[in-house]
């Protein structure tokens, strides 16, 4: 039985219209940047920011630290973000754990393609292992946070530079083609995305209108050699059967990987306010983070 949080949430996502603005082609990019928050007000940890190239750089800590970085990469279709609820999300988690995060605002499409934000996200990664050892890094993208962050591990891994100790993936998109035949079955139950709208904003950020770019797709990447990986699948979002088979790779590969599914849940869930059985799914993404931080000290 679903919590009655879960009911509220459905309805305030509706009430939003967030599937109706998914559902345009080209999509209302302005307008989904309305709810943008690149400068927030964190009470109880510290913050400051800085520029890596086109990049700015949140960091937030706790008043202590215990010497380890998440570098956090966020969701918005690559047209927009942060918002509140990544905001939350991570204040949460530095109270919750006493690390240090780096929100990674990156440059959006259209303005930007995905080879420009792809350079930005690796000088972060650089910048990051200028200051800890990558065995002190763990990442975490949600939606297209998730894309960039699983291909900048395939680009780290091809290029032999250290990887870092775990990765965290919220609802990633791991193929921007959507062309899995199962993506129309979910569609009509997605409460949040709808195929035309996210593959209108996956088209702003192509070079040579290529969506198979592993850059965009890392379901066309390598997973072998990836570190440690928790993975959420959502079961009422489109992007859930592309997830499937990374994860079928990802066993391929023999790497460590654990999969939460979501029953009924929608997009991201783990970091939407308010629902139950996202707070649950935020504790395991904390409890992740503190084991994997025992496991090295």
């Amino acid at each position: 039985m679903k919590s009655i949080t879960y009911y509220i949430t459905l309805f305030v996502i509706r009430l939003k219209g967030i599937k109706k603005e998914f559902s345009k082609d080209p999509i209302d990019y302005i307008k989904l940047r309305r709810e943008d928050i690149c400068s927030p007000k964190l009470k109880g940890v510290q913050s400051k920011q800085f520029n890596i190239l086109d990049t700015l750089l949140t960091e937030v800590k706790p008043a202590q630290t215990n010497g380890f970085l998440l570098l956090f990469c966020h969701g918005g279709a690559f047209v927009s973000g942060p918002s509140k609820h990544h905001w939350d999300s991570i204040k949460k988690i530095v109270l919750k754990t006493s690390c240090s995060v780096w929100m990674i605002d990156y440059p959006k499409a259209p303005e930007n393609k995905i080879d420009v934000i792809s350079k930005n996200i690796d000088a972060v990664y650089s910048k990051a292992l200028d200051e800890f050892d990558a065995n002190r890094i763990i990442l975490l993208g949600d939606s297209v946070g998730g894309t960039l962050v699983t291909n900048l591990v395939q680009r780290v891994l091809i290029k032999g530079m250290s990887i870092p100790l775990g990765l965290i993936l919220i609802s990633p998109v791991m193929d921007s083609t959507m062309s899995n035949p199962a993506i129309d079955d979910l569609d009509k139950d997605d409460p949040m995305l709808s195929k035309k709208g996210v593959l209108s904003a996956k088209k702003m950020c192509t070079i040579a209108n290529d969506l198979s770019d592993p850059r965009l797709s890392p379901i066309n990447g390598s997973f072998k050699g990836f570190p440690n990986t928790l993975l959420f699948i959502a079961e009422n979002d489109i992007t859930k059967p592309d997830q499937e088979r990374a994860v079928q790779l990802m066993n391929d590969n023999n790497i460590d990987v654990t999969v939460v599914v979501g029953d009924k849940m929608p997009h991201i869930w783990p970091l939407l306010p308010v629902i139950k059985e996202g707070k649950h799914a935020m504790s395991v993404v904390i409890s992740y983070i503190l084991q994997s931080i025992d496991r090295e000290k």
